[in-house]
């Protein structure tokens, strides 16, 4: 990992919540508001934005933990920022704070940690 990466490093995305967001199961849909699974997804894809600047050529990086909260509804069409923010660097676990908004309102929050480990690893792993 190139040692660019520091605390308070943040990256933020936005996103505008459909109706493929919703909460459902094997199709079912549960309710029209945004589900806590694709929360989930936001906040570990706003935190691997974070690690693909340092990533060596030879490196990956792989979930390890995800923390999550979901506090308030989101309809369709509300924009939501995503928003991780580097909180600790411990040897190669990369641990950042994630928080979901819209306008001034939190619909979630949490902790996202990620290993970075070299391709090799992770494909002996797999096979």
């Amino acid at each position: 990992m190139k040692p660019e990466l520091t605390i308070g490093t943040k990256h933020s995305i936005q996103i505008t919540v459909t109706n493929k967001m919703f909460a459902q199961f094997e199709g079912e849909l549960v309710h029209p508001v945004y589900s806590t699974a694709m929360m989930v997804y936001h906040m570990e894809w706003a935190s691997r934005q974070i690690i693909l600047e340092v990533l060596e050529e030879t490196e990956e990086g792989m979930g390890a933990e995800v923390k999550v909260k979901h506090l308030a509804p989101a309809t369709e069409g509300t924009v939501l920022t995503i928003e991780a923010t580097v909180v600790g660097l411990k040897k190669n676990f990369i641990i950042t704070k994630v928080q979901i908004f819209s306008k001034d309102r939190v619909i979630g929050e949490g902790e996202v940690t990620q290993v970075i480990l070299p391709k090799s690893k992770i494909n002996a792993m797999i096979d």
